[in-house]
């Protein structure tokens, strides 16, 4: 635990660093307002000595004041949107190192974490670091340089009232160490009851039918408002600590003013001689406690920052580079050979190796239907050609190259994929097939769809092809939906073709529809299916039975 509370203020720290290139005019700009804000409080000064003298206000003094006033407000209008736009550039850039991370893990991390607490990472945790980039940054250097500045004004007109506000200056840091360790705590807390609560409604979200069917809806109701009730509670502890963090800075200004109306009250005297000095170092004390008041609130963001912290961090990191470059292979592209080598796999050491020395050649331009009981190893090999994860031990070949060397990039340009359930998206038929190859023209989405047979069903439906359709397929059956897959297929016109249990929760007539159109698409192509459908093992090509990992039966088409 404690490694990981270090851990998580190491990545502030980096992270604070990466965000000072795109804060520091923030910086600037509020130091520059602090200095308009000296300059008025001179002014003011001036105007209210002569008032409490008995003497006519100096009008130069009053519209000194009012441009200042203006320069200010102009100042802190550029700051606000520069710290905008670092906010947005870190949550950009942290959002982005995130979602490559997931990208790189694969559908493979999902087996050991929730959806739910993933999107929680990639959405909420990196919203709330946006504070850090946003205010953190430039409010920790500006809470130096500013009271620094003011306090360097107050040495020149009267050290000792230098030297008061320096000193109430010094309780501010004081007090937010004493109440930063239970933020950090309760923002920690805050974090997961909110990763909790999202993961349990996403789960009750897809699984409302069967609730409703068992009669356990008001149960879950009742769960869901605990938990909802319990991010209420820990959100408050957040607030509560935020407001302690406050209340010290406001002990610290109070202060700093009383002890300076003591040294003063003699000038401030209705009867005294003027009193533009006494009322001027008055008047830098809210800009001296200003930009710390500005450092007690991004201190804040910096502790919800380190509880984020440990969110993001563990989301697996990317592979790194190898030291050394493969050289440049070339992968034919009109077919490619699939060769597993003594392949070792283990999702879970409890349950045993998902695959246990498996090794096959597949020549190109053929087919191989995997065979086998759920948890034999089939979708595990699908899974391992889809570079999602990487063999223990052994080697997988693609024309002779290992898997290991192919970029991602360049390995997905060589593969298509069809699984039980096509990822579809809301948007036209069109733009769902289109999304295999963005590039392509009209004509060419037009023919794959011909060709998986979506035509055949698109022509009756009002607006063809461009008839919208939900997410996930809403609108259209499951067999439609696998031909829209095929036809991605189609478009892409990737060498390696990869089924797993592509015709699975389809009734006989519609899964022989659908294989018919696999077949034209598996025509120069290399196939690897995984399916417990006879119909499927009829497909034609070599068949591999599979049990406990290894290969146990091969022979030709049946």
């Amino acid at each position: 635990m404690q490694d990981t509370k270090k851990a998580a203020r190491a990545w502030t720290r980096q992270q604070t660093r990466q965000g000072w290139r795109a804060a520091w005019p923030v910086m600037l700009l509020g130091l520059a307002g602090t200095a308009a804000a000296v300059g008025q409080a001179g002014c003011l000064a001036v105007v209210l000595g002569a008032v409490l003298a008995g003497r006519a206000v100096p009008l130069h003094a009053v519209g000194v004041f009012a441009w200042r006033a203006a320069l200010r407000v102009g100042l802190g209008f550029a700051s606000y949107l520069r710290s905008f736009e670092a906010g947005a550039a870190g949550r950009s850039r942290l959002r982005a190192d995130i979602v490559a991370r997931l990208l790189a893990a694969g559908p493979s991390l999902l087996r050991t974490r929730h959806s739910g607490e993933l999107a929680s990472v990639a959405v909420d945790e990196v919203e709330a670091v946006d504070g850090l980039f946003s205010r953190w940054v430039p409010a920790a250097s500006l809470a130096v340089a500013a009271p620094l500045l003011v306090a360097l004004v107050a040495v020149a007109v009267d050290p000792v009232a230098a030297a008061i506000l320096a000193g109430a200056g010094l309780l501010v840091p004081v007090g937010q160490a004493l109440a930063g360790v239970g933020a950090a705590a309760a923002s920690r807390g805050q974090f997961l009851a909110l990763a909790r609560l999202q993961a349990r409604f996403l789960d009750r979200v897809r699984g409302i039918a069967t609730i409703v069917l068992a009669g356990r809806a008001d149960d879950e109701a009742r769960a869901l408002a605990i938990a909802a009730d319990e991010l209420r509670a820990r959100t408050m502890r957040v607030l509560r600590v935020a407001f302690i963090s406050s209340a010290m800075l406001d002990a610290a200004m109070a202060s700093a003013l009383i002890a300076l109306v003591v040294r003063y009250r003699h000038a401030l005297a209705l009867h005294a001689g003027s009193p533009v000095t006494a009322l001027f170092l008055l008047l830098l004390v809210p800009e001296f406690f200003a930009p710390l008041r500005g450092f007690a609130a991004a201190y804040q963001d910096r502790l919800h920052a380190t509880g984020a912290a440990e969110a993001i961090m563990q989301v697996p990191p990317r592979p790194a580079a190898p030291l050394q470059k493969p050289a440049i292979r070339t992968v034919e592209a009109h077919g490619v050979s699939v060769a597993f080598q003594a392949v070792k796999f283990t999702w879970d050491a409890s349950r045993g190796p998902a695959l246990d020395g498996l090794s096959f050649v597949l020549p190109a331009g053929e087919m191989l239907v995997l065979a086998g009981p759920s948890g034999s190893g089939k979708s595990t090999v699908i899974e391992l050609l889809l570079g999602f994860v990487r063999p223990d031990s052994g080697r997988i070949l693609l024309n002779g190259m290992d898997i290991s060397e192919i970029v991602p990039e360049a390995l997905s340009k060589l593969t298509a994929w069809i699984g039980q359930q096509p990822t579809l998206f809301a948007g036209s038929i069109r733009q769902n097939i289109r999304f295999a190859r963005p590039e392509a023209t009209d004509a060419e989405t037009e023919e794959a769809a011909k060709l998986a047979g979506v035509a055949e069903f698109a022509a009756a439906l009002p607006g063809g092809l461009e008839t919208p359709i939900g997410e996930g397929g809403h609108g259209i059956s499951g067999g439609q939906a696998q031909r829209v897959a095929i036809a991605r297929a189609f478009l892409k016109n990737a060498p390696l073709l990869l089924l797993d249990e592509p015709t699975s929760h389809l009734d006989p007539a519609t899964e022989l529809a659908v294989l018919a159109s696999l077949r034209r698409l598996a025509v120069g192509r290399t196939v690897v299916m995984a399916s417990h459908s006879a119909a499927a093992h009829a497909f034609g090509g070599r068949r591999l039975d599979l049990r406990e990992g290894k290969a146990v039966v091969a022979r030709g088409a049946a």
